[in-house]
């Protein structure tokens, strides 16, 4: 309980039509910076879930698969924004193994952009390890 781990990532222009090319979200916020203009966003945005997918490092740190989570976007990514991906040990159930994460996505200005709770209530879910705090 009250385990930690966070890296930070600047999204580059390169990872979005990566992303794009894996995932086919095609949406002209993603990939048309004229019509974005016209926008309350003014510039493209990165696809939100290539936000959320860099929590997917924490559960590899912790060997962790999530069984459960919500989305919550609270503000734009851009291309460049340095993100600093968080997550917390808030529940672990010895009995069942079940744990629970609180995680949040943090742009280079402290503002979060992403939010979610992770569980993994299955059998499969182990103790977060301590040496794989970054």
């Amino acid at each position: 309980m009250g385990e930690k781990v966070a890296f930070r990532r600047t999204l580059t222009e390169a990872d979005v039509p990566l992303f794009i090319g894996t995932t086919w979200d095609v949406n002209p916020l993603h990939t048309d910076e004229v019509y974005c203009n016209a926008t309350p966003f003014k510039h493209r945005i990165v696809p939100g879930l290539l936000t959320a997918s860099l929590l997917t490092h924490l559960g590899g740190l912790w060997a962790f698969l999530a069984t459960d989570m919500e989305f919550h976007f609270l503000a734009p990514v851009y291309v460049g924004d340095s993100i600093t991906a968080e997550g917390e040990v808030v529940e672990f159930d010895d009995q069942s193994g079940a744990v629970l994460l609180r995680c949040k996505c943090t742009n280079q200005n402290g503002r979060d952009a992403f939010r979610t709770e992770v569980l993994n209530e299955s059998q499969s879910a182990v103790k977060p390890r301590r040496h794989c705090q970054q």
